[in-house]
């Protein structure tokens, strides 16, 4: 039995002896088919290791690692060595990036780099409040849009509706109308609310260019004509001023005041409200008032309407009734499309 051990012993140790330079470069061929002419990788032992796993048989094999996996591997550190401080290459790198970046000298980096001004960059709560004035713009701006919108829209319904075009009353004299009567309620100053007159000087003086409309039934209440000041034109008011003495028509909105008798009979003060365009109206003694220069009679006469001092005058017939009508803080407003006025006015465009 022993001879028997000691001799397969010996097989054993001698096949290894001849294995043994295939094993140590790794790499052997072998003459089965399917790998014919192929090399297979085989694992790495050293003559140390194969001299201990011929006395110690149950030795786990060392895998085999390249010089670029073994440098590799050294790089990596250890969980202990996390755990550890850090190297004195990493402590030095810190050490060097904590003292360029985070205390600067006074020298090297002024002052005003390293603690900039609350101008350069604001504070958190500066730029809510910012961002809450922009957003706060934005949304006024937006809803006067919004609110703009539905006043044009109202103006073109009420436009059809009541079939003004065929009354020869201009479509945008009414749109500004109706956008300065919406304003001038918002601002109290319209205390007849039902009433709004309108004398449309983009007419010529032989045509009834002067509407009252009930703007409560959406009704038409008169129509007539209506002369305008001698230094405005002569058959179209292409002139206007605010001026004492022009004899001129001012342009604009009104709020009627109270009647008085006069010259002329029945009249009614006009207040213009339409700053830099009509309110010296009062101490101009502009006024609503009947006259016998304005009317088919005259007009069949003289084959054109006379002009005022100023004063928007109506025929003498229906002069009281129209008064009596729009009195007491109703709106009146003289229309010419004059862009000027159109994209300075205080009232169409507040």
């Amino acid at each position: 039995m022993r001879v028997l051990s000691n001799l397969l012993f010996k097989v054993t140790l001698s096949s290894m002896i001849l294995t043994a330079p295939a094993m140590i470069t790794g790499r052997a061929s072998t003459d089965g088919d399917h790998l014919k002419g192929k090399k297979v990788v085989l694992p790495f032992y050293s003559s140390a290791v194969i001299a201990r796993f011929i006395d110690q048989p149950t030795l786990t094999a060392i895998p085999k690692f390249t010089a670029q996996e073994y440098v590799a591997r050294a790089a990596v550190p250890t969980p202990a060595a996390e755990a550890k401080a850090p190297s004195t290459t990493e402590t030095t790198s810190t050490t060097e990036t904590t003292s360029t970046t985070e205390t600067p000298s006074t020298t090297e980096t002024p002052s005003t780099t390293v603690t900039p001004s609350t101008t350069e960059i604001p504070s958190a709560k500066t730029t809510e409040d910012n961002e809450a004035a922009t957003n706060g713009i934005v949304s006024s701006t937006a809803a006067k849009a919004a609110e703009l919108r539905m006043v044009i829209n109202q103006a073109v319904m009420l436009y059809s509706n009541m079939k003004l075009e065929r009354q020869g009353l201009d479509a945008k004299a009414f749109e500004y109308a109706w956008r300065g009567y919406y304003n001038l309620l918002k601002k109290g100053l319209i205390h007849k609310r039902t009433v709004l007159s309108i004398c449309d000087f983009s007419q010529s003086c032989c045509s009834k260019r002067m509407y009252v409309i009930d703007v409560l039934h959406h009704k038409l209440l008169f129509r007539t004509y209506v002369a305008h000041g001698q230094n405005s034109g002569e058959e179209y008011a292409t002139s206007f001023s605010n001026e004492p003495e022009s004899f001129k028509s001012s342009l604009g909105f009104y709020v009627t005041d109270r009647v008085y008798y006069g010259r002329n009979g029945l009249s009614l003060r006009l207040n213009g409200v339409d700053s830099g365009y009509n309110d010296l109206a009062l101490k101009r003694n502009i006024v609503l008032h009947g006259s016998s220069y304005v009317g088919d009679k005259y007009m069949q006469n003289f084959g054109t309407l006379g002009t005022s001092l100023g004063c928007p005058a109506l025929p003498s017939a229906i002069s009281g009734r129209i008064i009596r009508a729009v009195r007491d803080g109703s709106c009146l407003f003289i229309y010419h499309p004059t862009q000027q006025y159109l994209e300075n006015s205080s009232i169409i465009n507040s």
